[in-house]
């Protein structure tokens, strides 16, 4: 069993995943209106390894004898500048979440719940991941400065992303 305390906290964890699988949902659409398939299918991978983290939350709640409390979900933002602008939006958010693992690890450790801080340590990887991964696209269009040609090179890159529950992590 988990304390009511870390039973609140890991479901506004879940509602934060969740969150996030509709912001880049959102984006993937946003990207998919101005021609950038590739684009679109990377934040709709995004989209699905945020459903699986949110998932993944769900479960050990549950494993944990705790209850499930599926908050709302608040409207994500969906009118962006530029490709540019939706990955620094992207950045901020990983960012967002790396802080509330932490902050959730911080929890565990502070009540002795070493169930809890073990199953956080897999996504404190995942998200040194996930920010290298997005600091990376940022470089590379900060690179092509908004150019037609250095565009369509990502876009035909990263529409050569696919999902499988291996690459995020069982």
């Amino acid at each position: 069993m988990i304390s009511k305390k870390m039973e609140q906290a890991l479901n506004k964890q879940l509602n934060n995943e969740f969150f996030s699988a509709y912001l880049y949902l959102a984006m993937s659409a946003w990207s998919e209106n101005r021609g950038l398939k590739g684009f679109a299918n990377w934040f709709y991978v995004q989209y699905q390894e945020e459903n699986f983290h949110a998932m993944k939350f769900y479960t050990y709640l549950l494993d944990q004898g705790a209850e499930v409390d599926l908050l709302k979900i608040d409207k994500p933002e969906t009118k962006f500048s530029s490709s540019l602008e939706v990955f620094e939006k992207t950045l901020e958010h990983e960012q967002f979440i790396t802080k509330s693992i932490y902050e959730l690890v911080d929890l565990a450790l502070s009540e002795k719940d070493h169930a809890t801080n073990a199953f956080l340590q897999w996504f404190i990887t995942e998200q040194v991941e996930e920010e290298a991964s997005v600091n990376e696209i940022i470089d590379n269009l900060k690179l092509v400065d908004g150019q037609g040609n250095g565009i369509f090179m990502i876009d035909k890159e990263l529409g050569t992303r696919t999902f499988t529950q291996a690459d995020a992590g069982q």
